[in-house]
């Protein structure tokens, strides 16, 4: 199947999930991010989720990270070019919406992506070579391509990935890793 097609199936599908099918299917979301190495890790970005959208609560993956002493880095989008520039989200970082309603840092340190060793990527759905399907602006196959090689991008979503995205380009970035509930 096509990306649209895609996009809507699985906009459909998680908003179609129950409470608790959420809440169990998250639980094993965090236990394999909780089994990650995290050897040399320092800066890891997290995207900060979107509840209307039943994206997956990150907030439990920030708790982790902060706990390992290790930064956390949250973007502010431009939504008239479609990319994303980075900030430190320290525990006093003040957060405010923008116009889709996706929170943003406001009072914080800008970091550059090369300095990311962990990205973690909201998706839809991917398939089994790890293209992913977003939301449909680019935003984050910009980011990821602007990224240090040794970078590790991992996508998180509720449904484990179809066999193959038929209409993927040379824009599109594949993850190097997909967790999903097991």
């Amino acid at each position: 199947m096509k990306k649209q097609q895609l996009r809507k199936i699985y906009k459909q599908k998680r908003a179609d999930l129950t409470e608790s099918q959420i809440i169990d299917f998250q639980k094993s979301i965090y236990q394999q991010i909780y089994n990650l190495d995290i050897t040399n890790v320092e800066n890891v970005h997290i995207f900060l989720s979107l509840t209307k959208f039943k994206e997956i609560d990150t907030q439990p993956i920030i708790n982790y990270f902060r706990s390992k002493h290790i930064n956390l880095v949250v973007s502010k989008s431009d939504l008239k070019n479609h990319t994303l520039s980075h900030y430190y989200l320290e525990e006093n970082t003040v957060l405010k919406e923008n116009k889709y309603k996706v929170l943003e840092p406001i009072n914080a340190q800008q970091v550059d992506e090369k300095e990311l060793d962990i990205i973690f990527v909201p998706l839809l759905i991917s398939d089994e070579l790890n293209y992913r399907i977003g939301y449909g602006k680019g935003f984050y196959d910009r980011f990821l391509a602007n990224c240090k090689k040794e970078a590790k991008f991992i996508g998180i979503n509720y449904f484990k990935p179809i066999h193959k995205i038929e209409d993927v380009n040379n824009f599109d970035i594949p993850l190097h890793q997909v967790i999903y509930p097991k």
